[in-house]
């Protein structure tokens, strides 16, 4: 009844809270609010005591901390005693004379000299500073464990390798591995699960990261290998002749043909030292010297398999393909695999060569000409071939080579019939590099190579043709080379195939198809020809050969 009956305060007064020991100034008329936002990190906040009034926290004018009477003013109380928290003038933070504060009064907060914030000297502290010597925050951790950082400091890194050496030493539970992917101490990494592309392929400070490498397996079944690595320099066995001059070696020819009988070892000796750009220039120069056709004139002389060879070797190489294309149409039956050995193996350049050409020479589209003579899905593999419209492309697109890698194995493993058209889009499209990559992760995802695939899924001519497209592109020489051994392998020589094979790639690549014929098939492209082949013609064959190995 005593407190209900006291006059209230007219002035300002004290109000104790027992409590908790906290003092609060309160003013008439005003209530102090509560706001949790502004409590001492780590201490819950007295109920009704901050802020202060004026004077108090936020501060006036005069800054912070208060004056005298400010928060928490009396004894015993929290923060400490007079000077109270922050201190007063040398506190934190200071008065005039600035940052870091003079030594605060007794009882103030921080704790003694070495404490935080450090005395003067300034920031950073002086030995003993932060961490604070005893009363004050717990140490830090020692470099070299969890949350120290390392010993060595922290190394920049290639954000696609995520290695940092020395960052994981020492640490509890042990270090984590450098990869695939990020693992913390003592984890072990997840299996089979890859790192993510960086962003920044370079990362900071390192060198970028390599694509991976498909490696050349072993391919059991007579599935032929991917391509060995490429050879610099030229590879052919033909080459331009020093000082040739047309208008001197049709002249040669022309001795060798007239009179009784022919020279043919100086027809052999002249054709199998000049370069295709070399010997068709001879056709116009036997016109000037002598108003004769040399083609007519040859035809004459000569006869047989030694004629073809000759006549073969006097067109340029796009007109070669042409007249074998046309040859391989016309008349009874197809030669399906001379124009599929063709189209496969040129360039889109020398495709589009070939049909120009063509339409010059026989008055219709080699496109046309093909699309007549075959049917269905084998008639598509070859029409998108003629197109000359392959990708050429250099680089490879590693998320492209898997998704073309799903989807033939879905076209063909793993669908009950095969969906021919998307072999035919992937195989007559992308680039050889791209294909190479395609076929290797093929393998890897269906543990069957693709040529067996192919083997499995179709038949007939689309086989043949599918079959001979991958392994063109898989390794071209070798694909030659099997090409050459099936011409002469067996009763009788397919000379046709011979012939053209010898003269397309005599300046080229028949360095590298006798590597490839020797390693397949253990004897030596040149003792082939030489037992399969006789008289003039095999000394001519001999000469595109090149040499025994």
């Amino acid at each position: 009844m005593e407190s209900a009956l006291r006059e209230p305060p007219t002035g300002p007064q004290l109000q104790t809270s027992s409590s908790h020991g906290l003092v609060t100034r309160r003013l008439p008329g005003k209530r102090a609010p509560t706001d949790p936002t502004m409590s001492y990190p780590g201490y819950p906040q007295q109920p009704g005591a901050y802020p202060p009034q004026a004077g108090g926290y936020p501060p006036q004018t005069g800054g912070y901390p208060p004056q005298a009477g400010g928060y928490p003013p009396q004894a015993g109380g929290y923060p400490p005693q007079a000077g109270g928290y922050p201190p007063q003038a040398g506190g934190y933070p200071p008065q005039a004379g600035g940052y870091p504060p003079q030594a605060p009064q007794a009882g103030g907060y921080p704790p003694q000299a070495g404490g935080y914030p450090p005395q003067a000297g300034g920031y950073p502290p002086q030995a003993g500073g932060y961490p604070p010597q005893a009363g004050g925050y717990a140490p830090a951790p020692p470099q070299g464990t969890w949350g120290g950082g390392p010993t060595g400091g922290y190394p920049a890194i290639g954000m696609n390798q995520m290695a940092n050496p020395g960052y994981n030493a020492g640490m509890p539970g042990g270090s984590a591995p450098p990869g695939p992917g990020m693992v913390y101490p003592g984890q072990q990494p997840l299996p089979g699960y890859p790192r993510a592309p960086s962003p920044n392929p370079a990362g900071f400070g390192a060198a970028p990261a390599p694509m991976p490498a498909y490696p050349n397996p072993s391919y059991g079944g007579g599935a032929m290998p991917l391509a060995p690595p490429v050879k610099k320099g030229f590879r052919g066995t033909i080459k331009d002749f020093p000082g040739a001059d047309p208008l001197k070696d049709v002249e040669v020819l022309r001795k060798a043909m007239k009179g009784f009988g022919t020279d043919e070892q100086a027809i052999i000796d002249l054709l199998g030292s000049r370069s295709n750009k070399q010997r068709v220039p001879m056709l116009r120069s036997y016109k000037t010297s002598y108003g004769k056709d040399l083609i007519k004139d040859l035809n004459s002389e000569l006869s047989g398999d030694f004629k073809k060879l000759v006549m073969a070797m006097l067109k340029s190489p796009s007109e070669f393909d042409a007249s074998e294309i046309h040859s391989a149409i016309k008349g009874a039956g197809t030669d399906e695999a001379c124009i599929i050995e063709i189209l496969s193996s040129r360039s889109n350049g020398e495709i589009k060569e070939i049909a120009r050409l063509y339409k010059t020479e026989f008055k219709k589209s080699m496109e046309d000409a093909i699309s007549s003579d075959t049917s269905g899905h084998f008639r598509r593999l070859l029409i998108s071939l003629a197109q000359g419209n392959r990708d050429e492309r250099p680089n490879v697109d590693l998320s492209l080579v898997q998704q073309d890698a799903q989807a033939l194995y879905a076209a063909g493993e793993m669908k009950l019939g095969t969906d021919e058209s998307k072999f035919n889009a992937i195989l007559c499209a992308r680039s050889k590099n791209h294909l190479r990559a395609v076929f290797m992760e093929y393998q890897k995802m269906s543990g069957r190579d693709i040529e067996k695939s192919i083997g499995r899924e179709m038949s007939g001519d689309l086989e043949s043709g599918m079959l001979a497209v991958v392994k063109c592109i898989k390794n071209t020489p070798a694909y030659f080379a099997e090409r050459l051994y099936k011409s002469m392998k067996g009763m009788g020589t397919k000379d046709t195939t011979l012939i053209r094979i010898m003269v397309s790639r005599s300046e080229v690549d028949m360095l590298d198809i006798r590597q490839e014929y020797l390693k397949n098939y253990k004897k030596s492209l040149y003792k082939d020809i030489s037992g399969d082949t006789s008289g003039d013609y095999k000394k001519l064959l001999l000469k595109l050969c090149g040499g025994n190995d």
